[in-house]
């Protein structure tokens, strides 16, 4: 399947409500879907190509006023994608009070592209499903070293064991050991309901480990497990460290990506 046909799968697919469906609470303003996600104080808004362009503005403001009339709320994520219009949104979100994030690569594929074009993992490691709160933290540790975010990893942490205890086939959480035993590379794959997508998520490997082919590896791992779940493509958003990596594991690229962050008090 070419890139143009797997963009109108993930159009269709993976915005809007789909995106905000494990949200406390959801709200609707217009085109948008605006999740709150109290445990972890932030909100999130997502939607498919906007209908009426123009309205942007208007509904970053209406967004804006939503979020901040809601004391539990310190922050939220505009979700943006390269291919959408109007092609300024970046500039108007920013205007508004928006911090942009690093440009991220949005790729997909088929399940089975990326599954056989794995090589086998270099002897001594071994790659494992995780199966108890501990390695779910592990996991989440090793993400927080090598992205510096200590203190967001501790709390994604909590509410990862906390989904993992309340819905155990939402998600799971894999890991390549080193031959001592340690946590080298840890992700997650998330099986998206409703759609024939899997999500892979917080992909992270100890730069001492790398060049060994434990990414691609654990990548394969997690697409056996979406296709033994009946899903037909994989999707993450990826930093272009990952993008060559991902491709040579047979995923594509189909469009970019730039988190917009609001922040109280930051306009």
């Amino acid at each position: 399947m070419d890139a143009a046909a797997l963009l109108a799968h993930y159009d269709t697919e993976l915005r809007g409500e789909t995106e905000v469906a494990d949200a406390d609470e959801i709200t609707r303003i217009g085109p948008l879907w605006l999740g709150t996600f109290v445990q972890r104080h932030r909100g999130f808004v997502s939607y498919p190509p906007l209908p009426h362009p123009d309205e942007a503005d208007a509904l970053i403001a209406a967004a804006i006023a939503h979020y901040e009339a809601d004391a539990r709320i310190d922050h939220f994520e505009w979700k943006t994608r390269g291919h959408d219009e109007p092609a300024d949104l970046l500039d108007r979100l920013e205007a508004q009070g928006f911090s942009l994030g690093e440009n991220e690569t949005v790729m997909c594929g088929d399940v089975t592209a990326v599954i056989t074009a794995a090589d086998p993992i270099a002897t001594g490691y071994r790659i494992e499903r995780v199966t108890d709160e501990a390695g779910m933290r592990a996991a989440e540790a090793l993400a927080g070293r090598v992205f510096d975010d200590d203190e967001g990893s501790e709390g994604l942490a909590d509410e990862l064991v906390a989904r993992f205890f309340a819905e155990p086939d939402a998600f799971s959480m894999w890991v390549v050991r080193a031959p001592s035993g340690e946590v080298v590379c840890s992700g997650r794959v998330e099986f998206i309901p409703g759609t024939e997508f899997a999500g892979l998520f917080g992909g992270a490997c100890d730069a001492a480990h790398r060049g060994r082919g434990l990414y691609r590896a654990l990548a394969a791992a997690r697409a056996r497990e979406a296709a033994e779940r009946g899903k037909r493509f994989l999707q993450v958003d990826c930093t272009e460290y990952s993008r060559p990596i991902l491709e040579r594991a047979g995923l594509v690229p189909i469009t970019t990506t730039v988190p917009a962050v609001w922040r109280r008090g930051s306009a």
